[in-house]
């Protein structure tokens, strides 16, 4: 115990200097935490081998909390990683220890700091060990008493009990303070225990200062069978500085040096030459569980003309890709028979996860999977990633590999109405760093486009259609990210007209109106909206009068701007053809001609653009 008191007040130290020479951080918050880390990585519980990260065995941490990042790297630190002089480049521009974690620090699991979202990562991480590599490590998650009024938090509680994992242990620092004051239930950690133990999850209080009380937790917690785990804290904000102990106004706040010097002086003397030991993990074993390989021909097999929906494509892909790609997962929001993710779900029940109408939590698992180097396909209804959007804004920033799949998209889904529409969502995915956009046609260009998204490193977004449409390639079509098809084109086009998805169609029945009137278009299957096939846009540009997009999506954010502002040098005006009308239920062919996005639509944009 006297060790594990020097390392803590060790790690005390590290944390007031880090944050005095930085100006900025949260001291308090760190403090708060530091007795709870301190026995989890330096008392045997936590294996982590530091000179390899990537161990398949090493346990992991996750700082939900990720505004006590000071705590984080000083626990390093502690543990010898990293030096005191590169703790005081904290918060500084081109240091690898930024103001919240992120992947510039080696030993950062997952990028947090939006609060709320640690437990889903944790989650997706704990499924994966135990569900699909098998792997002993388990999986820590500090959560900070603010963050549990996230619905986000409550999502990965109850789905965790689902899935009985007792490889995820949540500690939970009731520190009482938020950042403008007390939290819901300040200190009450029985309203805690009591909620959260309802949810299925075994719970151990304890006073978050005690290290006999700690170590015992953390004991308690490695023999639990079946169960997630909740070790719930009562602590102090600030503990170890009298001036900030349980004070409020402190949040986020770095003392001045004249405040440090009082502090320092109130901690007494530090052994600087102390470090901490973390216990090595066992010695990894491949025990990855082998899913039994469909004998279906793995050959994409449509019939030109044939009518099939883009989401139905979808599931009938998966299960032909998975050979090639075995680290592929699929995850679904309780929609699976509408996404037809169900088709995988019957071929290889063992690599589907079920995680029901919450897609907050959803896609913080797949954050977390993707981590575990798994190919997480996430699908719901392109409406319901909205909800989602903090959670895939911040997979931008963990170099995640999750492939979205939004279907039900646009107006062309007929009667259910405006909530359940897709018509933000390429919007969303397009404001995404190095995002990529795929829009296919028809079953082929799904299957096709599945393949690519899979092999690409990256976050892709793929958006299908409820309605069947026509085949229009042949089986043996390619279709490489950032290109696109010119399905009818003569040197003779007065206007070229762009879409994706369902209004491709819609184009291609009024170039056959047109072209009964001797008015000849050109039409292009636009199936990458990022990254654009911007040679076909600006030939198309310099070789016909005008463009018109046509896009089953609301005007702002969608392929109208896209393709506007990759043409922006050019002179040949670009029109465009969006949903601009609030939606309203009624038939797909009602709504399309509602927003004015159908042949008939185009056919009259044409005439329009042709007559002056």
């Amino acid at each position: 115990m006297e060790n594990l008191e020097k390392i803590a007040k060790l790690i005390r130290y590290f944390i007031l200097v880090s944050t005095t020479e930085a100006g900025s951080g949260h001291v308090t918050s760190s403090l708060s935490a530091t007795d709870l880390m301190t026995v989890l990585l330096f008392d045997g519980f936590f294996k982590f081998d530091v000179k390899n990260p990537q161990n398949p065995n090493n346990d992991r941490l996750i700082f939900s909390k990720g505004h006590a990042s000071p705590l984080f790297y000083s626990l390093f630190a502690a543990a010898g990683a990293i030096t005191e002089t590169e703790l005081k480049t904290l918060r500084k521009f081109g240091s690898r220890l930024e103001g919240h974690p992120t992947m510039l620090f080696p030993f950062t699991e997952a990028p947090t700091g939006s609060l709320g979202q640690g437990l889903s990562i944790g989650l997706g991480m704990a499924l994966s060990a135990k569900y699909l590599d098998k792997l002993p490590f388990k999986t820590y998650v500090l959560l900070g008493d603010s963050e549990m009024a996230e619905g986000s938090v409550w999502e990965a509680i109850q789905l965790a009990a689902h899935y009985q994992l007792d490889n995820l242990i949540g500690i939970l620092d009731v520190n009482r303070l938020g950042q403008r004051g007390q939290t819901m239930y300040g200190h009450n950690i029985k309203d805690y225990e009591k909620r959260i133990a309802a949810f299925g999850w075994q719970t151990i209080a304890i006073d978050g200062h005690s290290l006999k009380e700690i170590r015992g937790a953390f004991k308690k917690a490695q023999g639990m069978k079946g169960v997630p785990i909740m070790i719930i804290a009562k602590t102090l904000k600030g503990k170890g500085i009298s001036f900030l102990e349980d004070k409020d106004d402190w949040h986020g706040k770095a003392l001045k040096p004249e405040e440090l010097e009082k502090a320092l002086a109130e901690l007494g003397p530090i052994d600087k030459k102390l470090t901490g030991k973390i216990t090595m993990p066992p010695k990894f074993k491949d025990q990855k569980l082998k899913a039994k390989v469909s004998t279906q021909d793995s050959k994409t097999n449509y019939q030109l003309g044939e009518n099939i929906a883009t989401r139905k494509a979808y599931g009938n892909a998966l299960v032909r890709i998975y050979p090639q790609f075995p680290n592929l997962v699929v995850l679904d929001a309780e929609v699976s028979n509408s996404t037809f993710a169900d088709i995988f779900k019957k071929a290889y029940p063992e690599r589907f996860f079920e995680m029901y109408i919450a897609e907050q939590n959803m896609v913080g698992t797949a954050l977390g999977l993707a981590r575990q180097d798994k190919i997480p396909f996430v699908s719901t209804f392109a409406a319901f990633f909205s909800r989602a959007f903090d959670q895939i804004r911040m997979s931008q920033y963990a170099d995640t590999n999750i492939k979205f799949i939004g279907s039900h998209a646009g107006v062309s889904i007929g009667e259910d109405g405006a909530s359940q529409m897709g018509l933000e969502d390429i919007a969303i995915f397009r404001s995404l760093l190095n995002s990529v956009i795929l829009y296919p046609s028809d079953a082929v260009s799904t299957e096709k486009l599945l393949t690519e998204a899979a092999k690409h490193k990256g976050n892709v977004y793929i958006r299908t259609t409820r309605k069947d449409t026509p085949i229009l390639y042949p089986n043996n079509e390619q279709f490489p990210i950032g290109g696109s098809k010119i399905l009818k084109s003569s040197n003779k086009d007065l206007v070229t007209v762009i879409g994706a998805g369902i209004t491709l169609h819609e184009a291609l029945a009024a170039y056959e109106q047109l072209a009964k009137e001797n008015i000849l278009i050109r039409v292009i299957d636009l199936y990458s909206i990022k990254p654009l096939d911007i040679k076909t846009l600006v030939k198309a540009s310099q070789e016909t009068q005008a463009i018109i997009t046509v896009e089953d999506h609301f005007e702002q954010g969608g392929i109208g701007e896209a393709v506007s502002s990759t043409l922006s040098g050019h002179k040949t005006k670009v029109y465009s053809l969006a949903v601009r009308k609030m939606p309203r239920s009624g038939k797909p062919a009602e709504l399309l001609e509602y927003e004015e996005i159908s042949a008939s639509a185009i056919i009259q944009k044409v005439k329009e653009i042709i007559a002056f």
